[in-house]
């Protein structure tokens, strides 16, 4: 397996393709406009000059793991004698399906079809192609260059070759693949998503503020990072996201979207990406301002 397609060349895709890239695969990076490509390979260029600096890679590393990557805005001509796909386009099931159905068409046989989707039905997504035993779930965390993790996600009819494979090619990555079944939210998101959900709800009924509640989890819980920093880094739409498909997945109010979450999607209130989350992000990417709403 040495040629690999990567749909979307958004935050997740260009990640993955620069891991495949700088680990010798040769890797077709497939996107519908030019001005995608240029964010995407000016981020992956950006990662790797990170890692000239660290000393992690040499300059020549760099190179050769650019001249790996090839761009394409046709998923058709991207695809021929691809032997893994794995598909990162926004977290639309509708856009999945349809996206999941070319590539049947357009792939030789052989080739698996992965889907790097952090909380939708692989078992779903496969029924849109004629090959349900070589569709997979490949879930990348985010950094992908730097997080260790691969949760590989197994449909209901993914076959044991196929998940070998993968469980096998994630680790030739320098990844710890672990392999879980096919259930809304799979364990990283249905862990994750309801904490920073209910942080939210501990913020919209003024329980504490912004900072106090991400101290907290810091200080008192050891993690890294607090949950609403983390909620503005993964992208206040793509949570909003995880829970509407865990809450109708499983039926439980549990799982609802906390309504601050929902109206600050509504207003275009994204976290880094859009300048404003829970934090100001207008002079620096660290989440060193409260958002003056939350002030």
């Amino acid at each position: 397996m040495q040629k690999i397609a990567v749909i979307g060349s958004g935050t997740m895709g260009n990640g993955i393709a620069h891991v495949f890239a700088q680990n010798g695969y040769k890797v077709h990076l497939i996107d519908i406009s030019q001005s995608s490509f240029d964010k995407g390979l000016a981020s992956i260029a950006k990662n790797l000059d990170r890692m000239v600096d660290k000393e992690k890679i040499t300059a020549q590393d760099k190179k050769e793991t650019l001249y790996n990557i090839t761009t394409f805005m046709s998923i058709s001509e991207g695809v021929k004698d691809i032997d893994l796909v794995v598909e990162a386009a926004v977290e639309d099931v509708e856009l999945k399906l349809k996206i999941f159905e070319e590539l049947d068409l357009g792939c030789p046989q052989k080739t698996i079809l992965a889907t790097n989707t952090s909380s939708i039905s692989i078992t779903q997504i496969a029924g849109a192609t004629q090959r349900p035993d070589k569709v997979i779930g490949m879930h990348f965390m985010n950094p992908v260059p730097l997080m260790p993790l691969v949760e590989v996600i197994r449909g209901y009819n993914t076959s044991d070759e196929t998940t070998d494979t993968i469980m096998e090619l994630s680790k030739n990555l320098g990844k710890t693949p672990t392999e879980v079944n096919d259930y809304p939210g799979f364990v990283a998101n249905r862990i994750l998503m309801p904490m920073i959900n209910e942080a939210i709800e501990t913020l919209h009924h003024g329980v504490a503020g912004v900072a106090e509640i991400d101290t907290v989890m810091k200080l008192g819980m050891a993690h890294p990072m607090g949950p609403l920093q983390l909620a503005d880094f993964i992208g206040l739409d793509i949570c909003l996201a995880i829970m509407n498909v865990m809450y109708n997945g499983f039926k439980n109010p549990k799982y609802a979207p906390c309504p601050l979450l929902i109206n600050m999607v509504t207003a275009g209130k994204l976290g880094i990406k859009t300048g404003e989350g829970f934090y100001d992000y207008s002079e620096s990417k660290k989440a060193e301002h409260v958002a003056a709403r939350f002030t």
